[in-house]
């Protein structure tokens, strides 16, 4: 049986833009990406802090070192500029990668989003 765990996850992320007409989802330093495991394009699963909202939307990689939490498309309507964010991706593991998990990587961002 295949069981549904948390596998990476970003905390106190700001939403620096909201962009109602664009195909889709959010934007996200790449860097973060990158320091978080999760991918570009992934699923991941958005908990807005600020208004108590959650969604699933797909990553899209902004440029490195910007800082950019952008909510895009049908996204920008589940926050706005300044909520702050938990962005939260999964994985499905087996019963031999269950007893090496240790829990998800988690990483922490700070004042303009750079990761502390």
């Amino acid at each position: 049986m295949l069981k549904r765990m948390c596998t990476a996850k970003i905390a106190y992320a700001t939403v620096t833009q909201s962009v109602l007409k664009y195909d889709g989802s959010m934007g996200i330093d790449s860097s973060i990406l990158v320091a978080s495991g999760i991918h570009p394009y992934e699923m991941v699963l958005i908990a807005n802090v600020t208004n108590g909202r959650r969604f699933e939307t797909y990553t899209i990689p902004e440029p490195a070192g910007s800082g950019n939490f952008c909510l895009y498309g049908g996204a920008a309507h589940m926050g706005k500029v300044g909520d702050e964010l938990i962005i939260m991706a999964y994985g499905y593991l087996d019963a031999a990668e269950l007893a090496r998990f240790t829990g998800p990587k988690v990483v922490k961002v700070g004042p303009h989003n750079k990761l502390l």
